[in-house]
């Protein structure tokens, strides 16, 4: 199949959304299919993925950035990006387009309006009282319709989805190269000899991601400092992502990090730490330090549960000792400095090598021959006729299906 897909965010700017639309990207043309992309930004030649898919990328120009979901988004918009999004749309004779992120005010909507073929939207938001997705389930109806096939990454973005626009869409979560991170972590040498930790002499603590933005809670983490230091003294804490603030003693801060480097960066890392506080409607990171082999510790935010349960079907619920003992990795409460601490502190003391490898399989579900496979198995549905039996389709929710 011929395949547009459309991605809001600049590619001047890494992101989670960007990456799933490479790898998928990626996917597809290894697959036989025709990929090509649209943007704002440029991509970056010097990365292997993206050096590969130069020729399927197309720029919508450059983006300004704006508060969004938290964070920062840098999009574009206005009539000279509808433009370019149309001719785009001209010369793709796309037997299908695949936009993500469908109504955020960017060149994802302009694709939405203009496209005259079959559509498969992605939605990754995961914020309950996100006001786009208010606004949308209220004023931008007909464009919402034209939307053939919906998919959410997560069950807590497919809830949005059916509260702010009352329909309905199948979840098919992000996507990522295990083998990126599984074979770093089995090179011979990875984990140190004679020593207990994997990164060296020093039990090493990890974090991943936008050091000033608040939502990633570094700041949770470095309040748990001295008292995981209290219990593990000789701790060695990497503080890697886009970014920069003041760190105690002790820390390290490498900056943005390539591919390559955050793999090998998690194959050394005994327990990686996701302290995130709201607004994440999946979780990568995860998946890539489960493939990598390090423990997890991370904040009960419903995504980061959903991974961490995975396969552990029967258990109570993470609520209760039994559920947590199940899980794949440790979860603490968001925002609870103590209780991070005193997980960290657990996995360090009490390594449990039966779960890491538990979570190092289970992560495998997420890897792009699965994933990937399961996308394009909604692209057929949708292009054959697009009939009310396609997978995923936005159909109205009724009373019976409900939000859960």
């Amino acid at each position: 199949m011929r395949v547009g897909l459309v991605c809001p965010y600049s590619f001047d700017s890494p992101g989670g959304v960007q990456n799933h639309v490479l790898g998928l990207a990626a996917y597809l043309r290894r697959h036989g299919h025709e990929p090509s992309i649209l943007a704002p930004g440029e991509l970056d030649d010097t990365d292997p993925l993206q050096s590969e898919l130069r020729s399927s990328f197309t720029s919508a120009g450059s983006a300004i950035p704006v508060p969004y979901n938290g964070s920062v988004a840098r999009v574009n918009f206005g009539p000279r990006s509808a433009a370019r999004v149309r001719r785009w749309l001209r010369a793709g004779e796309f037997d299908l387009v695949h936009i993500h992120e469908p109504i955020t005010p960017s060149v994802a909507i302009l694709a939405l309006w203009a496209c005259e073929v079959p559509v498969v939207a992605t939605f990754h938001t995961a914020t309950p009282r996100s006001r786009t997705m208010q606004v949308a389930g209220g004023t931008m109806q007909s464009a919402v319709e034209k939307i053939d096939a919906g998919i959410a990454v997560s069950e807590s973005a497919r809830r949005v989805v059916v509260q702010h626009l009352g329909r309905d869409a199948v979840v098919v979560p992000n996507g990522f190269s295990h083998a990126d991170f599984a074979s770093v972590a089995d090179l011979p040498g990875t984990e140190a000899k004679m020593s207990p930790w994997r990164g060296g002499e020093r039990p090493r603590l990890t974090f991943l991601g936008r050091v000033d933005e608040p939502r990633k809670g570094l700041d949770v983490l470095l309040a748990a400092l001295p008292t995981i230091r209290a219990q593990v003294p000789e701790l060695d804490v990497v503080v890697a992502g886009q970014g920069s603030r003041r760190l105690p003693p002790g820390c390290s801060m490498p900056g943005a990090i390539s591919n390559d480097e955050r793999a090998a960066l998690l194959a050394g890392t005994d327990v990686f730490v996701a302290p995130h506080l709201a607004r994440e409607s999946f979780g990568i990171v995860l998946l890539e330090a489960m493939a990598g082999g390090a423990a997890v510790v991370a904040s009960d935010l419903p995504a980061f549960v959903d991974i961490l349960s995975a396969g552990t079907a029967g258990t109570a619920g993470p609520s209760d000792r039994a559920g947590r003992d199940a899980l794949l990795g440790s979860i603490f409460p968001a925002g609870d400095s103590e209780a991070l601490a005193s997980s960290v502190a657990g996995v360090l003391l009490r390594p449990d090598p039966t779960r890491t490898e538990a979570a190092r399989s289970a992560s495998r579900r997420y890897d792009w021959a699965v994933v990937g496979n399961e996308i394009v198995e909604v692209y057929r549905a949708a292009v054959s006729a697009g009939s009310p039996s396609v997978p995923g389709r936005l159909r109205p929710v009724t009373s019976r299906q409900g939000a859960g």
